[in-house]
């Protein structure tokens, strides 16, 4: 594999243009550089089963934009012909602009027309209702120069010098946005952050905000099975950032680290924030985009499918629509009065809660109580346990865990952020990866899971290398403990620790005589949803032991609503 190093980052080469998408992706072959005009006929089907176009779309390819250091990129500009001052909406993103696609896995065919980038909006549906819409190939990616970036300082910029770019177009009313789903997400935590002066209203619709914490080394565990299948994908003339490479480089949060790491408190403008539990990716960082942002103007919607079918669907985008209309073209239609939460809370088992309407979030009528764990019956109890006791598992079987139940004599809604404490002892090691999922079970014992359509949710999860237990003080709070992953704490022979693992939040009902249960492990119990992707990386050998009762208070707090 061929490689480089810049700057202290490492790269490597990406994949030739000619090579396959990623079957998720269902992309065209890519044809290289044509710039060209073209009208795209009202009427006009390009994919089998597709939408055909509601009106006449001029379409501007391979448009060369010069960004601050010299750097050429090539957009793909989609918007009615011969229009009056519109405002764009940017699509942004290493994954290629060509068309035509087929929609992306769960999402019928028929509420695309096949114009939209992968993760983004649709031409077809936006250039009906006056918008322009911006499909890029970022840095690096295909014809574009230079080498492709994960996010950070560098693309930041990039967007921002796009943006100016284009409110400088004599179509242009001066007003962008940014839409799009996972990477089209991510980026605009990292663009907006920088405050483009004609950036207008952002909707990130589910993508994670700090590459570190929230993905390949969540927990202090290194996970690249997923980001090694994205680099895979990534297609250009040059390099592309080895990101696992540098997980190996630095375990630790750094400089590095801090640049992938969205500044969230610096965006102060208009967004419109979708999120939802079952993410694999991208749960913790959307929620904490909406918590962190400076907006005063910020919605969140929280739902219960996945990110794809839920960005294509009819009514989701005729919402988008009013949020855009009123911050991009200035029309007074009521978007300030959308309730600034509507969220799902799901009901395994029996019917999910949608929309429903909140003002804060947390919920400031949260009512977080603890479950202790008790190693002799198995059992959760909202009272302490008096008695010491403990309970030990294989850590490097691929099937040691530890399981404790409780079962609820009355409905209670969780809905909110999991924290759980542990007292742990590493026999046969100096290191522990633990791994924590929160579960429902019927009255009979069996899981209860959420299909999202396109995998199944089973509960709040989180996940913690012992040696990463230091927190900080500072941004720790008892629901959400904040470690500082800056060196590791190796454990001694004997040595019982205390942890705190936080889980990522959710919305979930249990009904009376159903039961949850809090499975512990040294795997990892949490499939990815796509098939195939290889584990975290563990350090796990020998046995874990936990200890509960008396002095060991090991007990997983939750987020009681009422």
């Amino acid at each position: 594999m061929e490689k480089k190093e810049y700057q202290n980052v490492i790269y490597r080469k990406a994949s030739p243009l000619d090579a396959p998408s990623l079957p998720i992706m269902r992309q065209v072959r890519y044809e290289g550089l044509r710039p060209e005009r073209s009208i795209l006929k009202k009427g006009t089907v390009f994919i089998d089963g597709g939408i055909p176009l509601n009106c006449d779309i001029l379409w501007e390819r391979d448009v060369g934009v010069k960004l601050r250091d010299g750097v050429m990129i090539y957009i793909d500009i989609f918007r009615p012909p011969e229009s009056a001052k519109i405002p764009a909406i940017l699509s942004w993103s290493p994954y290629g602009k060509h068309i035509p696609q087929d929609p992306p896995i769960g999402v019928p065919k028929q509420r695309v027309s096949g114009l939209q980038k992968f993760e983004g909006p649709d031409p077809a549906y936006w250039c009906n209702h006056g918008y322009a819409i911006i499909n890029v190939d970022t840095r690096g990616a295909f014809s574009s120069e230079g080498d492709i970036h994960f996010w950070g300082k560098v693309d930041a910029l990039d967007g921002k010098d796009v943006i100016e770019w284009l409110a400088t177009q004599d179509w242009c009313n001066g007003k962008i946005g940014i839409s799009g789903n996972s990477w089209l997400a991510i980026a605009q935590w990292f663009i907006s952050a920088e405050n483009p002066p004609h950036l207008a209203a952002i909707a990130p619709w589910e993508g994670l905000s700090n590459l570190y914490r929230e993905d390949v080394l969540r927990g202090g565990i290194p996970n690249i099975g997923f980001n090694e299948l994205i680099i895979s994908s990534m297609r250009g003339k040059n390099y592309i950032e080895d990101i696992p490479a540098m997980v190996e480089r630095y375990p630790f949060i750094n400089d590095y680290w801090d640049d992938k790491s969205a500044r969230l408190e610096n965006i102060n403008l208009p967004a419109y924030i979708v999120a939802s539990w079952t993410n694999d990716l991208h749960t913790f960082g959307t929620l904490e985009g909406f918590r962190r942002i400076s907006s005063k103007e910020k919605w969140l919607r929280i739902h219960n499918t996945h990110e794809w079918p839920d960005y294509y669907t009819p009514e989701n985008v005729e919402d988008l629509r009013r949020f855009f209309d009123r911050y991009l073209k200035g029309i007074n239609n009521g978007w300030e009065n959308t309730p600034k939460i509507r969220l799902s809370v799901l009901d395994p088992g029996g019917k999910d809660i949608i929309n429903r309407v909140e003002t804060e979030w947390p919920l400031a009528r949260t009512n977080y109580q603890k479950l202790y764990l008790d190693a002799s019956t198995g059992k959760l109890s909202f009272n302490p346990i008096a008695q010491e006791s403990s309970i030990k598992y294989r850590s490097d079987d691929g099937k040691g865990e530890a399981k404790f139940t409780i079962r609820f004599d009355k409905d209670i809604e969780l809905t909110g952020y999991f924290n759980l404490k542990l007292w742990v002892e590493a026999d046969g090691s100096n290191d522990m990866d633990i791994f924590v999922v929160v579960q429902k079970l019927d009255a009979q014992g069996n899981l209860l899971t959420s299909s999202t359509g396109i995998g199944q949710y089973q509960g709040p999860n989180g996940r913690l290398r012992v040696s990463h237990r230091e927190l900080d003080s500072e941004k720790s709070t008892p629901w959400l403990p904040y470690h500082t992953h800056k060196r590791e704490k190796l454990l001694r022979a004997g040595e019982i620790v205390s942890c705190e693992i936080p889980l990522w939040p959710t919305g979930m009902i249990w009904h009376k005589g159903e039961q949850l249960r809090i499975l512990i492990a040294g795997y990892n119990p949490i499939a990815f949803h796509i098939p195939g992707i290889p584990g975290p990386i563990t350090r796990n050998k020998g046995y874990h032991i936990i200890y509960t009762g008396g002095k060991y208070d090991s007990h997983l707090l939750i987020p009681v609503v009422s």
